[in-house]
């Protein structure tokens, strides 16, 4: 018999699991803040659930993370793993500490079906969706791994930007209820200004997060023109920068943070000229989309054909941008 794994429900979801079950719905908060509050994953444990619970639980249900292939802990205490999702398929994860905050960028797919020039998860082609557990058991594995690493009880991821593997509007079922256990007070209790999905463009999709799922929302632009743009990001044959700028303007009536951030990977000699960020801020103003930049030197791979932007050229557009007055950061 096929056990469900309980990290592929929202507290909807496993309140529904829990009927079926025929217990009631107080039952499944405390499941859930079992699972996700405090990381266990032995029915036995659960002390307070009734004993009755935990024998049906024992056969009907699991709590599975990923299996962790590689983990790579850095001097600056960024730690990289590299989880298995079966069929030859990884997906990495990635946690970022900050002075003020813990970052976790998350997976959403194995591999990516948009194949943006410059993205080396593109190039290796698209596997398949995670499901709603797998984008979950990222965040529920590298929390509990750290408290218990850092020596901590309370909470050390505060943010998760989904900018791991794949386009997650395009694995738009499994990731609004990963997003929606993220965001709940019986699990993580992260605040939606601090969740962010990152999306190289799928207009329908960001409409129907806004109304669905509104977390802080990050669009990688990379181009200030349609023709640069088609040839970058193939994705906007399909939905161009007007049209993307357009629903941009849409989910600010909803986002948590009165701004979307475009991403920008700096290309050198190919979108990293003084006269392409004058074209971004004509773009933008025009648009009238409230705005931050984040500028990111390319992060060069072989099969790309493409180089870094040098240092200096990065810091000038940064300026440009700037001086007009839009928040602008080099990652």
């Amino acid at each position: 018999m096929t056990t469900a794994n309980l990290l592929d429900f929202d507290l909807e979801g496993l309140a529904a699991f829990c009927e079926r079950l025929g217990e009631k719905r107080f039952r499944a908060t405390q499941l859930f803040r079992w699972v996700h509050q405090r990381g266990a994953s032995d029915f036995a444990q659960m002390t307070d659930l009734a004993k009755s619970l935990r024998e049906k639980l024992a056969t009907t249900a699991r709590v599975e993370a990923l299996p962790v292939i590689t983990q790579h802990e850095s001097a600056d205490g960024t730690i990289k793993w590299l989880f298995d999702v079966g069929d030859g398929n990884a997906v990495e994860a990635v946690f970022i500490p900050e002075d003020d905050r813990g970052t976790l960028c998350v997976s959403s797919q194995a591999g990516c079906a948009v194949g943006c020039r410059f993205c080396s998860t593109g190039h290796q082609g698209f596997s398949r969706n995670l499901t709603t557990g797998e984008i979950t058991a990222q965040l529920w594995f590298a929390e509990h791994f750290l408290r218990k690493h850092l020596g901590r009880a309370e909470r050390v991821i505060s943010n998760v930007v989904m900018m791991g593997m794949g386009e997650p509007l395009q694995n738009y079922a499994a990731l609004v209820p990963a997003l929606r256990t993220m965001l709940d007070d019986n699990a993580y209790g992260l605040s939606r200004r601090r969740v962010t999905v990152s999306t190289s463009g799928v207009v329908p999709m960001i409409d129907r997060l806004g109304g669905d799922c509104p977390v802080a929302l990050a669009v990688s632009l990379h181009a200030p023109n349609d023709a640069l743009r088609d040839d970058l990001v193939p994705l906007n044959r399909k939905y161009p920068i007007a049209e993307l700028l357009e629903a941009c303007k849409r989910y600010l009536a909803h986002a948590p943070r009165d701004f979307i951030t475009f991403e920008y990977c700096m290309l050198d000699g190919v979108n990293d000229q003084p006269e392409h960020a004058r074209q971004l801020l004509e773009l933008v103003r025009s648009s009238g989309v409230s705005c931050k930049f984040n500028l990111i030197p390319f992060n060069p791979f072989p099969a790309s054909g493409l180089l870094r932007s040098p240092q200096p050229r990065v810091l000038a557009f940064a300026k440009v941008l700037s001086e007009a007055g839009i928040v602008t950061t080099v990652r």
